[in-house]
């Protein structure tokens, strides 16, 4: 199970993610039963399962993440304000953030900063990670969404929603890594599903990856590892 990418077990590396609208509280215990047996980075949930993740999660190094803006990014800059307030109050420590997508192609570049930058203050020093949705992006809009999001002081930039279309891609996480340097994180996340992919991520210059499959990524890492002696 051991990643070669900073000495880590690859585990290390998964945000364990369940955003269906149809998961109940059980399938929340479940993920979060599942997050600890693996010790992944973190789970990632609905604000309002944010609470009762981060209950079950107290005792454990497994960090809870939420998201805001959710799928869309396309909420008003005040409810997304709110939303992470109220992330931060149920016990969030990392908070996955869309990017207005109209307003970057619309080139309101200043709005979508000061949107950020409110969230970023707001979450008082937790991890903000910012969705691009490279799936709607050309190479420059993923290049210039990135860099607005740097100027914004956030953590992370990340791929996708896995509502959106398409998903993760090495291209576009090569694109992202070479655009922030060494000043950001960079998620993949849409998509990956298997060890190979996740490998492959990472390799682009990925250090999360947020994924429905983190048991499944787990077991190829084991099963490569033995298919090797």
């Amino acid at each position: 199970m051991i990643d070669e990418k900073e000495n880590l077990p690859i585990n290390r590396f998964i945000d364990h993610t369940l955003l269906k609208a149809t998961a109940v509280s059980n399938d929340i215990r479940n993920l979060c039963r599942e997050a600890e047996e693996f010790n992944f980075f973190s789970v990632c949930v609905h604000g309002c399962w944010t609470a009762a993740a981060y209950d079950w999660l107290m005792e454990s190094e497994v960090k809870v993440a939420t998201v805001v803006g959710f799928p869309l990014g396309a909420t008003e800059t005040d409810v997304k304000r709110y939303e992470a307030e109220a992330a931060v109050d149920a016990g969030a420590e990392e908070l996955d953030c869309v990017m207005n997508i109209g307003w970057l192609k619309d080139g309101r570049d200043v709005q979508i900063v000061r949107e950020i930058r409110d969230i970023v203050e707001i979450s008082e020093g937790r991890t903000v990670k910012i969705i691009l949705e490279t799936g709607y992006l050309n190479p420059e809009e993923i290049k210039r969404a990135c860099q607005l999001a740097m100027q914004a002081e956030a953590q992370f930039v990340k791929t996708s929603t896995g509502f959106g279309p398409g998903g993760a891609s090495a291209e576009d996480i090569r694109l992202m890594r070479e655009t922030v340097g060494h000043l950001m994180g960079v998620k993949a996340s849409g998509g990956v599903r298997d060890y190979n992919t996740a490998r492959a991520m990472l390799d682009a210059g990925a250090n999360r990856i947020g994924t429905s499959s983190g048991i499944a990524i787990v077991s190829g890492a084991e099963s490569s590892a033995s298919e090797t002696y």
